[in-house]
């Protein structure tokens, strides 16, 4: 039976490199978490040793798939977050053939507000469950999974305006009010 040693000598250059991407993406969500190796072992009770998580992330070892969903379990993101996009051929590169569109209006500076996701948990009925289903999904394109706050930029609050049934400066206040807001 192959050793591991021999399966990983057999993988192709390709193969290497995504390895490594997964590690940088490993690496970077535990950052995100704001935890060292050492720590992301403590809090796991030893699941995670510090020294396994270090090969992961330097792409020195594979992870299997079930591992990887638990240690997505761990860092509670998404387990599809802890994989890296796929460059390659037909995976979304539009080269040369990339269309920027220069006759729509400049867009207004965005209004940024930044949300206290701590305190979603607090809220309740429909509109704040639509809410933390929205504001997930901003983690999620951006990738952003520290857990504790989210900016939002004038697109996203157009979006959440209509969740919470009012106008754009109506959102800001309302999200004031339900005590979401950090900084205005």
């Amino acid at each position: 039976m192959p050793t591991e040693a021999d399966l990983e000598a057999d993988l192709d250059e390709p193969a290497q490199l995504y390895g490594k991407k997964v590690g940088d993406r490993l690496r970077a969500i535990r950052r995100q978490k704001g935890m060292s190796l050492q720590e992301a072992e403590e809090a796991s009770v030893q699941e995670f040793k510090a020294s396994v998580l270090g090969a992961y992330e330097r792409g020195e070892r594979a992870i299997s798939v079930p591992r990887l969903q638990r240690l997505a379990r761990f860092y509670n993101v998404p387990v599809d977050q802890l994989l890296p996009r796929d460059d390659g051929q037909g995976f979304g590169n539009t080269g040369e053939f990339a269309v920027v569109d220069l006759t729509r209006a400049a867009p207004e500076p965005p209004k940024k507000i930044t949300i206290d996701l701590t305190r979603l948990d607090e809220l309740h009925g429909t509109a704040s469950e639509m809410l933390t289903r929205y504001l997930a999904m901003i983690q999620v394109q951006r990738q952003d999974f520290n857990g504790r706050m989210l900016t939002i930029r004038r697109d996203d609050l157009r979006a959440m305006a209509c969740i919470l049934d009012t106008t754009v400066d109506g959102a800001a206040e309302r999200l004031d009010e339900l005590g979401l807001c950090l900084v205005r």
